[in-house]
């Protein structure tokens, strides 16, 4: 299954801020969507999720929903009918060929990197997953990875080092996008930049026009 990585909205919130958000940016044109709740319990994830995917699916655009971390809901929500597309791994989640199985070979799955080891890593696997995530581009508030940011030059050596596509992440701005996207990687995850935004939509665009 194709997904179109150039703007990927990571969702925060539970409640129908969050819902309007995403479908106003798939709409927009955003090419994917990750529901993050990490707070959420998994009866709220399940019913935010199916959320989502109802709201992005009403838009007609195309754009992928996948579920963070958590592959079991993401199965329960398909299972339920929900257009719900795949998932994306962190490092102490499933392993990337335990969710294949379970998802099956049309689902997209992605998995967080960031360093140079994590990414070669992925590599190894790269015939089970159809992205990676690496980050943080700048340090973030929303998610203490650990890891030292990357900024703009940091995101070369990884994408020389896979092929895999990559997906910057990491208090990312629309503003950064050109020059993130002269780094050769496919797309930038956006979380504040458009949970918070007065216009998602403007903030899309911007973002894809960075790719053009």
């Amino acid at each position: 299954m194709s997904v179109d990585l150039r703007c990927y909205l990571v969702t925060s919130g539970t409640g129908p801020h969050t819902v309007q958000v995403t479908a106003r940016a798939a709409a927009a044109g955003a090419g994917a969507v990750q529901v993050r709740a990490k707070e959420a319990s998994t009866a709220q994830l399940f019913e935010l999720t199916c959320a989502v995917a109802e709201a992005v699916a009403g838009v007609g655009t195309g754009t992928r929903v996948l579920v963070n971390d958590r592959v079991d809901v993401a199965l329960a929500a398909q299972r339920a009918g929900a257009a719900v597309h795949g998932v994306h791994l962190g490092q102490d989640d499933l392993p990337a060929s335990a969710a294949r199985d379970l998802l099956g070979p049309e689902a997209i799955i992605g998995q967080t990197t960031g360093t140079l080891e994590l990414v070669r890593r992925a590599e190894q696997d790269r015939e089970l997953l159809d992205y990676i995530g690496a980050g943080p581009f700048r340090r973030t508030p929303t998610k203490d990875s650990g890891r030292e940011p990357l900024g703009v030059a940091g995101y070369r050596e990884l994408v020389a080092a896979t092929g895999l596509p990559i997906v910057a992440i990491g208090d990312v701005r629309p503003e950064d996008a050109a020059a993130l996207a002269g780094t050769g990687v496919a797309g930038v995850a956006l979380v504040r930049a458009l949970m918070e935004a007065e216009e998602p939509e403007s903030v899309v665009r911007e973002v894809l026009a960075a790719f053009a």
